[in-house]
């Protein structure tokens, strides 16, 4: 199991940093481009399928925060030159304090694309979470078998979960929107020439919301140096989705609440 500090960067990252800059399935190829023209049957049916999964599922501008202003203010900078104006905006949702105290405020806009893009997978490079993690050391109780997470360790979060319930998620959405350009950009360069950043967004979210429920004390194994989910099933889900799992039910509950309300600030059609 990652260190807790290694990959917070999605409780914050997806309805903070990504709302105010801002998957498919982890098992989901990504969207490759089109082939090069050719005259054969079997060629042309290929170009065809490539348009249909570069379809936008969820159009930007049909987004609700889209009619709420979003594109009035002054024209977007440069992707290269956009941390100042992200800062900014940032900033006015959480205040400068929190800012600096939570947030890497460097390549803003490519950490928040590599962040969302890693958060349905299993392992996340450290070099673009643009959220610090929480303080302390990952809380165990128990000994050998009989290893559970800490009731305690849900207490870690506490900052982070409280900071994202006091987002504006309709202002949030409405700046999100505003800089949407430059995100877009971002997500093509990071690969997917042929992708469409909020797709990618609200698929992420969906599956965020599919974390399950435990009940009780979820149990630990610890093979090497860093500790394991001991039910395989566990085991086996994304990196976002285990956090939600470490942090706790009651944690896990209100960042939920938090991602569907940023949500539907941004889509028009319900969770999948």
């Amino acid at each position: 199991m990652y260190e807790d500090r290694t990959i917070w960067w999605w409780v914050l990252g997806v309805f903070v940093l990504g709302a105010a800059g801002g998957a498919w399935w982890w098992w989901q190829a990504r969207t490759p481009p089109l082939p090069p023209a050719s005259t054969t049957p079997a060629a042309e049916q290929a170009v065809t399928e490539s348009k249909v999964e570069a379809k936008i599922e969820h159009p930007i501008e049909a987004a609700p925060a889209a009619g709420a202003g979003a594109g009035d203010a002054a024209p977007l900078p440069p992707l290269a030159e956009s941390d100042s104006a992200l800062r900014a905006a940032i900033s006015g949702l959480v205040g400068e304090k929190a800012l600096v105290e939570f947030f890497h405020m460097t390549g803003i806009a490519a950490r928040i694309v590599a962040t969302v893009d890693n958060l349905p997978r299993g392992k996340v490079a450290t070099k673009v979470l643009p959220v610090r993690g929480p303080g302390g050391a990952f809380i165990v109780e128990g000994e050998a078998q009989e290893r559970v997470i800490g009731a305690a360790n849900a207490a870690r979060y506490a900052g982070h979960v409280g900071l994202a319930e006091v987002v504006d998620m309709k202002r949030a959405a409405t700046l999100y929107v505003r800089f949407y350009p430059l995100l877009q950009q971002a997500y093509r360069e990071l690969g997917y020439p042929q992708g469409h950043f909020n797709d990618r967004l609200v698929a992420v979210i969906d599956h965020l919301l599919a974390t399950p429920e435990i009940d009780g004390p979820i149990r630990l194994t610890q093979p090497k140096v860093l500790y394991e989910f001991a039910d395989p099933a566990l085991e086996s889900r994304s990196a976002g989705q285990k956090l939600l799992l470490r942090m706790g039910p009651a944690n896990a509950a209100r960042v939920k609440n938090r991602l569907r309300e940023f949500r539907r600030g941004i889509t028009l059609a319900p969770p999948q």
